[in-house]
């Protein structure tokens, strides 16, 4: 399968350009929702790691994942991975298992403010058992995956996030809220 890729078109961060912000998580945390606000809030960029793939590619993930599986989709993650992270002022939201590489991880932590996302199994499956276009969902018992998923990826997100916040049940106007000030600050310690 191939994909349009154009490293060119991304520009490096500047040593003097505004620290990006990547937001780790599961899926149906609200990276994606909660990026978008996030990044009005803060005048920035905002770009999800998994549309950026598919816009590439032409097709969505859960079809990568079906001519290629996972291990195709990881590769071709983390290539595009690198080149977001380079990017100053941007805030990224990542695909679920973009930690699941120590390569991404290293990325994300040396790259950037890196907030992790937290909720818990129930709340999690709650907005994503209608979506049809999770492919690690595609089992007998979803809820189960993601409770094994969150086992397995939650140190992960842990060991590389600098804030971390519970998204819980909570509006998303309250989740930004609680969060600007968290961001703000971690940024803002990197520039003094």
């Amino acid at each position: 399968m191939e994909c349009a890729t154009d490293p060119t078109r991304i520009p490096p961060a500047g040593p003097d350009g505004a620290r990006p912000i990547f937001l780790v998580g599961m899926m149906g945390v609200g990276k994606t929702t909660l990026g978008r606000q996030l990044a009005a809030a803060l005048g920035r960029e905002f770009v999800d790691l998994d549309h950026a793939i598919e816009a590439r590619c032409g097709v969505r993930i859960a079809t990568i994942f079906d001519i290629e599986g996972e291990e195709g989709f990881r590769r071709r993650e983390t290539a595009t991975l690198d080149e977001y992270t380079r990017r100053s002022g941007l805030v990224l939201a990542t695909g679920g298992g973009a930690v699941l590489a120590e390569a991404n991880r290293r990325m994300l932590s040396e790259r950037g403010c890196v907030v992790y996302l937290r909720a818990g199994a129930d709340e999690l499956y709650r907005r994503v058992s209608r979506d049809r276009n999770r492919p690690l969902l595609r089992t007998a018992d979803p809820r189960q995956r993601i409770v094994d998923l969150l086992a397995r990826r939650e140190p992960l997100y842990e060991s590389v996030a600098e804030v971390t916040l519970d998204t819980g049940d909570l509006p998303i106007s309250q989740v930004l809220r609680n969060l600007l000030p968290l961001v703000q600050a971690a940024v803002q310690a990197h520039t003094t």
